[in-house]
């Protein structure tokens, strides 16, 4: 659905919500003072180290600093984009998620989207029984079984995999799902009946192995439908694009890995939905296959969000090696520092299926841990292409790989393939000097200046006023005395930012450190917030006021003291404006 999510709908959300409700649901909880506290669920430990605070709906682990408001959570722990995090905990508490469009919003046709979308849902989930059904039940199952155990599929598998069957019939479908003018429609948008150029209209599926495709919420967006004799075409059919169904973002099997997983170490892509169900049969349930085009880089971004190793496996013939090196191109932007992706080539005749028939579990994984690291395929491939044993060829390559090397986010991958694509074009000492001369450079670079931009906050009374506000937002309502705008000018690092979440606070009263966390995690002195954040406060509550009321004092008599004394040194030098000599007496007087 079109448009942006209104920020007040978000603090609404966040607001409503009780963080220790969210997460109990997820990781069970228990009391230990104030808080509450687990095992956390992001990293393996044995004693607890994750704590929940309801006060500030926050939650924060001592060990591996994982840390946020509720919808961070969902993002982290359901591996949700922000978008369904939003939707997500929308849901829990019954209410449809505004959109903002041409600055309106329309709660009735909002209303109607989102009725229309869980029509859509209800119908692909009947269609997918439907198939289930006829694989059970329909006069020609029997073959249909015949094949999958000559595939050697067992029951079981195909049971968990709620592999279908539609059969070679015109309205086996059309005939129990569109039974009126609207269902028929509907049908007709979800690809799963089609109309030809005389208006007759007929099953999309027919004589096909059916294989549900669920997006990452669990939800039937669309089939696939793989034939059954060697002679048919094409081998493998898939849904259209429809409202509902995008294959260009979606992975088959993403949904049963992360089921079965709570921490995937690693994704396998392959290209069939029979190579994906026939290695989960021997428990490696952790492959997944795009859905009828190449891997996009939005499907990279999707499983780096569930793991950081990704093996790409594929036919070693021409054409297996252009789709692998497809992949490359679109996965080197999406690859940071702590990612990898491996390429894995099989034998000719050889697939994922058969392979895994032949060497087992084990040895099939071993391949896997054994794959081809990116860089190593990079370069292979490149220097297939271009022979660097003459200048002309190895301009040739750095043209072609240079570019491709600074397409990647990680600066330490990016740093190591530089070095490399030297070392292979001969400039390694050229190389090495360019990166002495910028390393000296950095070293005797000016500080950044923080007075009006993300300033580095030091132990300081600006740093505890920041600290104490993010711990107890209600602080700039309840402490009176600290009113931010007498030191403006004061030149305080760290002031315009301790000025904007005051602000924040005094405009919503009602905040929360969930809700002050998520209004500010862009701005770009979030780094520094989080960094406050991760430490532990030594304030108790019961001091909070008292300590905020003090630090901001002390900053005042800090800037008397500074303008008192800057007075003075300019009046040993020239006279001081009448304005000014007031000013010092006043100033003197009070000190």
């Amino acid at each position: 659905m079109a448009g942006r999510i209104p920020r007040e709908f978000i603090d609404d959300l966040i607001a409503r919500s009780d963080i220790v409700d969210v997460i109990d649901a997820r990781v069970k909880l228990k009391k230990a003072g104030r808080n509450y506290q687990a095992c956390c669920p992001f990293h393996n430990e044995k004693s607890p180290s994750f704590s929940v605070a309801p006060d500030k709906q926050f939650y924060h682990c001592f060990g591996c600093g994982a840390h946020g408001n509720v919808i961070s959570f969902l993002m982290d722990y359901d591996r949700l984009e922000f978008v369904e995090a939003i939707e997500e905990l929308a849901r829990i508490h019954g209410v449809d998620v505004p959109r903002e469009q041409n600055a309106q919003y329309d709660p009735a046709k909002a209303a109607q989207k989102k009725q229309q979308a869980d029509n859509d849902f209800e119908l692909m989930e009947q269609a997918c029984k439907l198939f289930q059904i006829a694989l059970r039940k329909h006069p020609d199952h029997a073959q249909v079984i015949d094949y999958l155990k000559q595939r050697g599929l067992s029951g079981e598998i195909a049971k968990a995999w709620e592999i279908g069957f539609a059969p070679d019939e015109w309205q086996y479908l059309g005939d129990a799902l569109a039974t009126d003018s609207q269902r028929t429609q509907q049908c007709l948008d979800l690809k799963l009946t089609t109309e030809n150029d005389r208006g007759k209209r007929y099953d999309f599926f027919r004589g096909r192995l059916m294989f549900p495709i669920r997006d990452r919420r669990g939800r039937v967006i669309g089939f696939g439908g793989r034939v059954m004799q060697a002679e048919q075409s094409p081998k493998y059919l898939n849904s259209p694009e429809t409202r509902i169904f995008h294959k260009g973002s979606e992975l088959y099997g993403l949904h049963r890995a992360r089921t079965l997983h709570r921490s995937l170490q690693r994704l396998v892509v392959v290209e069939g939905y029979m190579d994906v169900v026939a290695l989960s049969q021997f428990e490696i349930d952790y492959a997944v296959a795009s859905l009828g085009t190449a891997t996009t880089p939005e499907h990279v971004q999707l499983m780096f969000r569930n793991t950081d190793e990704i093996v790409c496996c594929y036919d070693g013939d021409n054409a297996g090696r252009k789709a692998a090196w497809r992949t490359l191109e679109n996965a080197l932007p999406m690859l940071q520092d702590g990612k990898q992706i491996k390429f894995m080539f099989l034998p000719d005749g050889e697939d994922p299926d058969t392979m895994v028939r032949q060497i087992g579990k084990e040895a099939m994984e071993d391949l896997f841990r054994q794959a081809q690291p990116l860089s190593q395929f990079m370069f292979e491939h490149l220097l297939k292409e271009h022979s660097v044993t003459s200048t002309e060829g190895k301009a040739a390559l750095k043209k072609v790989a240079q570019p491709l090397v600074d397409n990647i986010l990680g600066t330490n991958q990016k740093e190591l393939l530089t070095a490399e694509l030297a070392r292979i074009c001969g400039e390694h000492d050229k190389y090495q000097i360019d990166r002495d001369i910028k390393s000296a450079q950095a070293q005797h670079k000016p500080k950044k200046d923080f007075s009006k931009g993300a300033q580095k906050l030091e132990q300081s009374p600006v740093r505890m006023l920041i600290r104490l506000l993010l711990e107890a937002p209600k602080l700039a309502t309840t402490v009176q005395q600290v009113k931010p705008q007498l030191l403006v000018t004061a030149g305080f690092k760290g002031w315009s930012i301790f000025m904007q979440l005051h602000a924040y606070c005094v405009a919503h009263p009602q905040a929360n450190t969930g809700m002050l966390f998520e209004a500010f995690k862009d701005h770009e002195a979030a780094p520094h917030l989080t960094s406050l954040m991760q430490q532990e406060c030594l304030v108790k509550p019961d001091d909070y006021d008292t300590v905020y009321a003090d630090a901001f004092s002390r900053l005042i008599q800090q800037y008397l003291k500074g303008r008192a004394d800057e007075l003075l040194a300019k009046s040993r030098h020239t006279q001081l404006a009448p304005g000014e000599k007031e000013e010092l007496r006043k100033l003197l007087a009070h000190k």
